[in-house]
């Protein structure tokens, strides 16, 4: 399980900050409409914090990002284009959150190619706040050794569910009455595709939203994707 990151904790006080903002804001030069969306504030600091809050090496990442973005267009990305990786629900967000409200994405492992989740954790571990990972003791070893850096590993909290000490990391994060049975909580809960994708089609209209003016400035957003019902709804149990 994973969630969102937080602030920076860049060891500096707030006047120096800004000034590392406003630098790279600055060497970034001339950004489409949609790169000055995706490069607010926020996104400027993810990026000075994942290089020491060195710019000149922040520019070349976040402009290597903008690079990708404009090629691959992720923001046009809708529900049904990729409805179909979560029937199983192998990765998902979860309709609960952590103890300080912040969203929490489930993942799967076992349900999943080998390189497609170690590229996912990869990526996830680096960007987000925190990390509790219920696996084999064995798989997270490899984890630690193969996968993960030395800032991202102190994000990691390893637990079992065999283990009522080491579940007490993960209820210190999630209330043990919200979390999912499978996770070791007492929430009876199921995965059902039909009712997230649902939930991921109100999230596909926030976000043509949020782009739509990049098209059109005065279009109004009034589609909705339609879903595939799909033949098993309930596809992952709660153990």
């Amino acid at each position: 399980m994973f969630w969102k990151k937080q602030a920076s904790h860049f060891d500096s006080d707030a006047e120096q900050r800004q000034a590392k903002i406003k630098e790279l804001r600055a060497a970034l030069g001339s950004l489409s409409v949609r790169g000055e969306k995706y490069c607010d504030e926020a996104c400027l600091i993810r990026y000075l914090d994942a290089r020491n809050w060195n710019v000149d090496k922040s520019r070349k990442m976040l402009k290597e990002s903008l690079k990708w973005r404009a090629t691959k267009r992720p923001e046009d990305i809708r529900w049904p284009y990729v409805s179909v990786e979560a029937e199983i629900g192998k990765m998902y967000k979860a309709t609960f959150t952590n103890r300080e409200g912040r969203t929490v994405v489930v993942m799967r492992p076992a349900k999943q190619n080998t390189s497609s989740h170690e590229r996912q954790l990869q990526y996830l571990i680096y960007t987000l706040e925190n990390a509790v990972l219920s696996l084999p003791e064995g798989h997270a070893k490899m984890l630690l050794k193969v996968l993960v850096d030395l800032k991202s590993a102190q994000k990691l909290n390893f637990v079992y569910k065999e283990n009522k000490e080491s579940m007490k990391t993960m209820y210190n994060h999630i209330d043990p009455e919200i979390l999912p049975m499978e996770f070791g909580g007492k929430n009876n809960v199921m995965y059902n595709h039909e009712d997230y994708s649902k939930l991921m089609t109100k999230d596909d209209i926030k976000t043509a939203s949020f782009w739509a003016a990049d098209v059109n400035p005065v279009a109004k957003v009034d589609w909705v994707p339609k879903v595939k019902p799909q033949s098993s709804l309930i596809v992952a149990k709660a153990s």
